[in-house]
């Protein structure tokens, strides 16, 4: 029989290998190289003599590590003659770089626009408008880009927008809800960079996807895509979330509500590139390498799982206990990879509480499996090292973390209805620790059956 102890450790190597496949120094080599006095991005080849500048800018979880790749890439002697610019990203990720500099716009888990962002996003489209026609502009996008590039449109303080995306967050709206809104009161996202940067001879974006579908326009909020979204689109979203369009703060409606009357839009450039170089499925489709190789029969449910998390991880629970009981065609030692992002609905309460959508969901699965959890292990994890407010990734259950909490007496109910997953795992080490992994793919998880 596969012991727990082997299970867990199988899960989180597999977990580890489709994070790494992700990786920038990874990715970027695929896409940009240079041959001679030619730089090639994909198919394209650039004749690096017509150019006087590279100038680089963006922002996401991932743009340390992009922004670090783009340098080791081009070399040192390309570097020192033409390339330039400007990053944002998390604070734990703003080291000392030469050439590019790197922005903390915000604190490490804070997933939401600061002083600091908005700072750093004045500085972006500083330098996006001084590019000229022989400036090549390369952009470099990955999730968590929107809230390291905000730059409120006029009518709209930072407080009003940092106040909507909480409330948003709180009342569990998508990625997809997020980003229409916060799209509508930018003055970067919904194509507006690229917009700001039209001066340039040409504009590539090179981006790494944290949604569901990769779609362009909705990574990072689209800065370098042309906006699909329309402000009534946003008022729907906030009326929805906030109970009536009357309840909506005044002047985001009014900005909304002008905006929607004005039908104004905004011319998007033709000379822009929008390169996808990295997905969910890229990390789904390494681990699957990974769980063949340790021995185990795969079975992939996709990149785009959404929904509740407490009710995907009694999914996920109840779909290992059939194939552990001989109810499903996949027999053990099997492994179900699971990518997307769900979403966790706050009940209630004033206790205190601290976790995340992947802590939490493995906390669901856990009250599941609590009964019969014999040779079952599984993880979830966020691919950029963060699970909500919190240091973790996420968590992972298996027998003995089970048998840890039953001896200590601990009820999961009392964690799991009050969404507190975190201090849960953290007394029965169940933790996933990576810190930041600069990557940023949505969550990958891991379920395996042993034999």
């Amino acid at each position: 029989m596969t012991t727990a102890n082997t299970l867990s450790s199988d899960a989180l190597s597999i977990w580890q290998s489709g994070v790494d496949a992700v990786r920038p120094e990874v990715l970027i080599p695929r896409v940009l190289r240079v041959e001679d006095e030619t730089l090639c991005i994909r198919d394209r080849k650039i004749v690096l003599s017509d150019w006087d500048r590279i100038v680089v800018m963006g922002g996401g979880k991932a743009g340390a590590a992009m922004a670090s790749a783009v340098i080791d890439t081009l070399g040192p002697t390309l570097c020192r003659d033409k390339l330039m610019g400007w990053v944002n990203v998390p604070e734990n990720c703003a080291q000392e770089m030469e050439f590019i500099h790197l922005h903390g716009a915000r604190p490490a888990g804070v997933n939401e626009p600061t002083a600091a962002g908005v700072t750093g996003t004045q500085q972006i489209l500083k330098l996006a408008r001084s590019c000229g026609k022989r400036d090549l502009c390369l952009i470099l996008i990955s999730g968590g880009g929107s809230a390291l590039m905000p730059a409120p449109v006029e009518g709209i303080t930072l407080a009003d927008k940092q106040a909507v995306t909480r409330h948003l967050m709180l009342n569990g709206a998508t990625i997809n809800q997020l980003n229409c809104v916060r799209k509508q009161l930018s003055a970067v996202k919904g194509g507006r960079l690229a917009h700001a940067a039209s001066g340039a001879g040409e504009i590539v974006s090179l981006i790494i996807s944290d949604v569901v579908g990769d779609p362009l326009d909705v990574i990072a909020s689209g800065p370098t895509v042309g906006d699909s979204s329309t402000p009534q689109q946003a008022l729907k979203v906030l009326d929805l979330k906030y109970g009536s369009r009357e309840a909506i703060p005044a002047n985001v409606k009014a900005v909304l509500e002008d905006s929607l009357a004005s039908d104004q839009e905004i011319e998007f450039p033709s000379h822009v590139s929008n390169l996808l170089i990295g997905s969910n499925q890229v990390a789904i489709d390494a681990a699957k390498v990974k769980a063949e190789q340790l021995g185990y029969v795969v079975r992939s449910l996709g990149s785009e799982n959404e929904g509740d998390a407490d009710q995907y991880g009694s999914d996920l629970a109840n779909l290992a206990l059939r194939i552990r009981n001989g109810e499903e065609s996949l027999l053990p030692p099997a492994c179900i990879l699971s990518g997307g992002e769900p979403t966790v609905t706050f009940s209630p309460t004033d206790q205190p509480r601290k976790g995340g959508r992947n802590q939490q969901l493995v906390l669901s699965a856990l009250t599941t499996l609590q009964s019969s959890p014999d040779r079952i292990s599984i993880l979830s994890g966020g691919t950029d090292g963060e699970d909500g407010p919190t240091d973790a990734a996420g968590a992972f259950v298996d027998a003995d973390l089970i048998a840890r909490m039953t001896a200590l007496g601990i009820n999961p109910d009392d964690y799991r209805d009050v969404q507190n997953a975190y201090p849960f795992f953290a007394q029965l080490d169940g933790l996933i620790n990576t810190g930041p992994t600069n990557t940023n793919v949505m969550d990958l998880r891991v379920v395996l059956v042993g034999e």
